[in-house]
């Protein structure tokens, strides 16, 4: 991502009504006060948060929103400090045209009823009640923007001493930072599908244009012809931090070590000159030999990018390896899974793939494993072994959807301890509040690939923020 697009620009907005300044005393000031503590709150390295004052007419609204579009914000936050009619805030998030948050934040948990009714001025106790009216136009302006099809969404509490609220608010401001940068990257497709998987293929138009995702298309020669030039120190030094990155198995020849160590290097060096974010990828390889040396020698390679923030999906994933990357922005992790088996005896689904594990959602050091046949595809090679963390997991799928493109399919479950197949891929045990028969129908009623990407804990709420302002629905199963 290029870094002069690194900070998530937020507009702040706070509202309230201009006639009530002349009224009441030191109120435009006391809610100009809120709105800068809001501003205080939600500031970070990674943010820059453009304050857009306190709008009171129709006319600074507009005014709001041109200086809204030209701060470039991508999601904004609309304080409703006190009463505000509903045309004082309507232009500025038709101008804007990004997310809107309403927040619905009175300064204190209630008014100090005695306190206030003791004030004898009714002009000063009327001042002081609108300093807590934040909910009275909340109704008004949803009604507005459902009329008109606008969609927001709430965060309701209070300014202090309110943990869950600020908790809420700062879950759709990361989740506006996963979106930022999910369309600021660049992903890569190399090589075509795996022949008869009809379930992922997709529309690169809906990708690119749901995710606002760059497509990089790039040849398996051009990783081929880049191997190649590796120097042999740069093998072995990548069989270094081979050795540290996984636990290498005695098994494991220092040819086949080798032969990895170049694709990893080639590799490093396609990301760095395509300046990609993530990759999906397959390839037969088969009639010419130095492809099928490369793809065959590929899974050590990915699966460092993987952990190291650039996730790859094999069999040409495109949908999973976005699922994936939203995952991996998240810090939740993001490993390429399907269903392996399930186990009736004990209400557990086996899930797993061979192919890129994610090192900072294992359970213990990944395992490189030498395979005699990579199942269903060609050659022969290195592969890693790996099971998911113990506890809460979350899994997420990118699926098709007619109306709005794609989708986001959830569920959370529990990683558990046990046996796995030792067959040189990820797998895990898995455990879901629906048990594994009825988990298992709901999730595939759903339409979902046959892939789906897993991250530790449970994280469908944030998931859900994220599918809310990229403007897909959400699925959870459980």
């Amino acid at each position: 991502m290029q870094s002069r697009y690194r900070h998530l620009r937020i507009g702040l907005a706070g509202l309230g009504l201009e006639a009530y300044w002349s009224q009441f005393a030191g109120l435009e000031e006391r809610l100009k006060g809120y709105l800068n503590e809001v501003q205080k709150k939600i500031s970070g390295d990674s943010r820059t948060v453009v304050n857009l004052g306190l709008v009171d007419t129709p006319e600074k609204a507009l005014e709001a929103g041109h200086i809204a579009r030209r701060e470039d914000i991508e999601i904004l936050l609309v304080y409703v400090t006190t009463y505000a009619l509903s045309a004082a805030v309507l232009p500025l998030i038709k101008r804007a045209k990004v997310p809107v948050i309403l927040l619905n934040l009175q300064p204190a948990s209630a008014i100090e009823y005695e306190r206030f009714n003791a004030m004898g001025d009714r002009t000063a106790m009327t001042g002081e009640w609108l300093a807590y009216c934040s909910a009275c136009p909340v109704p008004e302006i949803a009604n507005v923007l459902r009329r008109l099809d606008i969609p927001f969404h709430q965060v309701t509490g209070m300014l202090h001493d309110d943990p869950a609220c600020w908790q809420e608010l700062e879950g759709w401001l990361q989740a506006a930072e996963v979106v930022h940068r999910l369309g600021h990257s660049r992903l890569g497709l190399m090589g075509h599908y795996y022949g008869g998987m009809l379930d992922i293929s997709t529309d690169l138009a809906q990708v690119s244009g749901r995710f606002d995702l760059h497509i990089e298309m790039l040849e398996v020669d051009e990783l081929t012809a880049l191997r190649s030039t590796v120097d042999e120190s740069d093998a072995l030094s990548k069989i270094d931090e081979f050795r540290t990155f996984f636990e290498v198995g005695k098994d494991c020849s220092q040819a086949e070590l080798l032969r990895a160590a170049r694709t990893a290097v080639a590799l490093d060096q396609l990301v760095r000159q395509k300046d990609l974010d993530l990759l999906a990828y397959y390839y037969m390889g088969s009639g010419v030999a130095a492809n099928e040396d490369t793809m065959s020698s590929i899974i050590l390679g990915t699966s460092m990018l993987t952990g190291r923030g650039v996730p790859v999906a094999g069999e040409y994933e495109v949908k999973n390896v976005i699922a994936m990357k939203i995952m991996d922005l998240l810090g939740i992790g993001g490993s390429f899974t399907e269903y392996y088996a399930m186990d009736f005896a004990q209400d557990l689904v086996l899930m797993g793939h061979d192919g890129p594990g994610h090192i900072s959602i294992a359970q213990d050091r990944i395992k490189v494993r030498p395979l005699v046949v990579y199942h269903g595809k060609v050659g022969a090679g290195l592969s890693v072994e790996m099971s998911v963390k113990h506890g809460p997991i979350t899994l997420l799928s990118v699926i098709e959807d007619k109306e709005k493109g794609f989708s986001l399919l959830i569920a959370e479950g529990e990683s558990v301890p046990g046996a796995i197949l030792e067959i040189g891929n990820t797998n895990s045990r898995y455990r879901f509040p629906l048990g594994a028969r009825k988990f298992v129908e709901t999730w595939n009623s759903n339409g979902p690939a046959h892939h789906c990407a897993i991250g530790v804990g449970h994280a469908a709420a944030q998931i859900e923020k994220v599918a809310g302002l990229l403007g897909l629905r959400s699925v959870r199963v459980c």
